[in-house]
C-alpha cells in the first residue's frame, strides 16, 4: 500500500486578484437557473453607497485588481455610477455583467464617463420566444437594443448565454445571432447546478448525446468564423471525471461581497455548514481575506481527507469544489463527487444517464423561477428543516 502524500502547510495566500461586487439581489429577470441563493429574499439588506465605497478602497489596498459589478441586476442600484467612478479613480479594471436591464443611453454615457472599461451582457436564447420564456420576463428585443448602445459606446462585448436542455440544440443560432450583434467573445456556459439550477436539475441537464452535438457545432463554428468572435464553450461538471479548482483555488485569487455585505471566497458558499464568514460592516477587507476562519477553512490541503489527501492530482483540483461535496455528498470536506475517485461519484453518473434516458420524463415538470416570493417560501421550508 503506497504511503499517502504529505499534507502541504497553508502558504500564506497571494492577494485578492478579482472583487466581484454584488451589489444588489434585486432583478427584474426570473431565470430558472440564477445563481443567487434560493433564500435570497432573507438578505434583503443592502449596502449603503458609502460602504461599497470603503470596500473597493479596502480590496484596492489589499491587491484587488479587477471589480466586477453583479446582482441580481447591477443596474437597479441608482449609485452604480458613483462605484463605477470610484473603482476606475482607484485604478481597477471594471466589468459590469447586466441582463440589460436598465441600460438606456443617458445611463450607458454616465457609465462610460465614469470608466467602465467592459460589459458582458446576457441572452437566454437566439429566439424571442425561448430567451423571454426562459427569463420569464420580455426582454429580448430590450437586450439587442443594449447590444447596440454597448457598440455604440467603444466598449468590447462579451455575450454570455447560459447553456442547458431546453436551448443547447440551438447553440448555432446563438452563435450566429452573437456575430450579428458584434460580440467580441461568446460564453456559452452550461448551466452548473447550484442555487435555482439545482432545483431545476431534472429540466436543465441536457443528454450526453446533446452536449457532445453542441460541442461539435462550436469547433465548426470556431474553423468558419475565425477571428470574428472567440468562443468559449464550458461544460457542465456532472460530465467531467475530474474536478473543476474551486474559484481557482479557495480563498486564492477570488473574493465576493454580498449585497449585504457578507464576504465569500465564492458565489454559493454562504450555504455550507459550520463556517462563520465574515461581514464588512465589521471587519476590513484585508483581515477577512488573511485572517477569517472562514476563507482559511479550505486553503491549501491541510483539511483534506481520502481520497484527495493521497491523491497527485490535489495541486490541481484543490479537491474540487466544496458546494458541490455539500450538496452531493453531504460532507464539504468530501471529495467532489464529480470525481470519479469519489465514493459518491455515483450520484453523478446516475443524474447523467437518468438526463439521457429517452424515456426520462423528468424534464416534462414545470420550472421554478427564481423570484422573491418563491425565495420567501422555500427559504422558510430550508429553515423549517435545519431547525428540526
Amino acid at each position: 500500500m503506497n504511503a499517502p502524500l504529505p499534507v502541504t502547510p497553508v502558504a500564506s495566500p497571494g492577494p485578492p486578484l478579482w472583487l466581484l461586487a454584488e451589489v444588489t439581489y434585486r432583478c427584474p429577470l426570473h431565470c430558472a437557473f440564477c445563481y443567487n441563493p434560493v433564500d435570497f429574499a432573507r438578505h434583503d439588506s443592502e449596502l449603503a453607497t458609502e460602504d461599497w465605497l470603503r470596500v473597493l478602497r479596502e480590496a484596492r489596498a489589499a491587491g484587488s485588481v479587477q471589480c466586477g459589478f453583479s446582482g441580481g441586476e447591477p443596474l437597479m442600484r441608482d449609485d452604480l455610477e458613483i462605484l463605477v467612478a470610484e473603482a476606475h479613480r482607484l485604478g481597477f479594471y471594471t466589468n459590469l455583467l447586466t441582463s440589460g436591464v436598465g441600460l438606456d443611453a443617458r445611463r450607458a454615457q454616465a457609465l462610460r464617463e465614469a470608466g467602465l472599461d467592459h460589459i458582458q451582457l446576457s441572452f437566454q436564447d437566439s429566439t424571442r420566444e425561448l430567451n423571454d420564456f426562459l427569463s420569464h420576463t420580455r426582454t429580448f428585443d430590450l437586450k439587442q437594443r443594449v447590444a447596440g448602445l454597448i457598440k455604440h459606446n467603444g466598449w468590447p462585448m462579451v455575450m454570455n448565454c447560459v447553456i442547458h436542455r431546453l436551448n443547447i440544440d440551438y447553440v448555432e443560432n446563438i452563435i450566429d445571432m452573437a456575430v450579428e450583434l458584434g460580440a467580441e467573445y461568446l460564453e456559452l456556459a452550461n448551466s452548473q447546478y447550484y442555487s435555482w439550477a439545482l432545483l431545476n436539475r431534472d429540466q436543465l441537464m441536457p443528454s450526453r448525446a446533446q452536449l457532445e452535438r453542441a460541442e461539435r457545432i462550436v469547433n465548426e463554428c470556431r474553423q468558419r468564423l475565425g477571428d470574428r468572435i472567440r468562443i468559449f464553450f464550458v461544460v457542465p461538471d456532472y460530465y467531467e471525471t475530474r474536478p473543476k479548482k474551486c474559484m481557482n483555488g479557495w480563498g486564492e485569487v477570488f473574493l465576493t461581497v454580498t449585497p449585504d455585505g457578507t464576504a465569500l471566497p465564492c458565489h454559493t458558499a454562504r450555504m455550507l455548514p459550520g463556517l462563520d464568514f465574515p461581514n464588512v460592516r465589521d471587519m476590513d477587507v484585508k483581515s477577512i481575506w488573511y485572517g477569517s476562519e472562514g476563507f482559511s477553512r479550505y486553503r491549501g490541503d491541510a483539511w483534506m481527507k481520502d481520497p484527495c489527501r493521497s491523491c497527485p492530482d490535489k495541486e490541481k483540483d484543490r479537491g474540487g469544489c466544496r458546494c458541490q461535496a455539500w450538496m452531493l455528498a453531504g460532507d464539504p470536506a468530501a471529495a467532489d463527487p464529480v470525481c470519479d475517485k469519489s465514493p459518491h461519484h455515483s450520484k453523478v453518473v446516475q443524474v447523467v444517464e437518468r438526463a439521457s434516458d429517452p424515456g426520462w420524463k423528468g424534464g416534462a415538470k414545470p420550472l421554478i423561477f427564481r423570484d422573491p416570493r418563491r425565495s420567501r417560501e422555500l427559504g422558510a421550508l430550508e429553515k423549517s428543516a435545519a431547525d428540526g
